[in-house]
């Protein structure tokens, strides 16, 4: 079974294959993970964010638009400052995809921000849901993963591409985070979406 083990030192290596339970070292490791995944819980829950956006892709010349005029675009996120980017190079590695990006400021604040993202479709279903299912949060971030990971699952199915289904991802968007309204997304699919499914009232 796939394991992640924690250095003496704090510092996260690769994943690796640990001993399986049963060996005279199983108990060791289980106590690294443990510490690890204690670790990474408590970081995205105080700096993490789940989201779900919307991007207007109609058809343009050249290039085809998607059928309901919208790109679903995801993300999972942690921000730090730059005192703090190791944190986030140590989630790189544990996880092993997404990438550190740095947000530069030119406001009166001094220090740079860096975010540790993964928007990658696959990476996502395959490494962050799982794991966040797996390892619950424990703050108000466990309902928005929890609306996200709904959200990606429609996605996986391609219910996004159908209007119904992108205005459910909408109506759940809306509730997340800063609960940011999306009525003219909606009001755009019920009015002026040309050649997608009736909307069941």
């Amino acid at each position: 079974m796939l394991r992640y083990s924690l250095y003496s030192n704090d510092q996260i290596r690769e994943p690796d294959l640990l001993e399986p339970y049963g060996s005279d070292n199983s108990s060791a490791a289980e106590n690294q993970q443990e510490r690890l995944i204690g670790w990474i819980t408590g970081f995205v829950d105080g700096e993490g964010c789940f989201s779900i956006n919307f991007i207007r892709q109609p058809d343009r010349p050249g290039r085809r638009g998607y059928t309901t005029g919208f790109q679903v675009a995801h993300e999972f996120a942690v921000t730090q400052g730059a005192k703090s980017v190791d944190s986030l190079h140590m989630l790189e590695r544990f996880f092993g995809v997404g990438a550190v990006y740095i947000n530069k400021r030119y406001d009166n604040h001094k220090a740079h921000l860096y975010r540790f993202c993964v928007r990658k479709r696959e990476d996502l279903y395959t490494k962050i849901v799982p794991f966040f299912e797996r390892y619950p949060l424990r703050t108000s971030k466990r309902g928005d993963f929890q609306k996200f990971a709904h959200c990606m699952k429609l996605v996986q199915t391609n219910s996004h591409l159908t209007k119904n289904g992108l205005i459910e991802i909408v109506r759940i968007a809306e509730t997340m985070n800063h609960c940011k309204p999306r009525t003219e997304i909606i009001r755009i699919l019920r009015d002026y979406t040309p050649n997608a499914d009736p909307l069941d009232r």
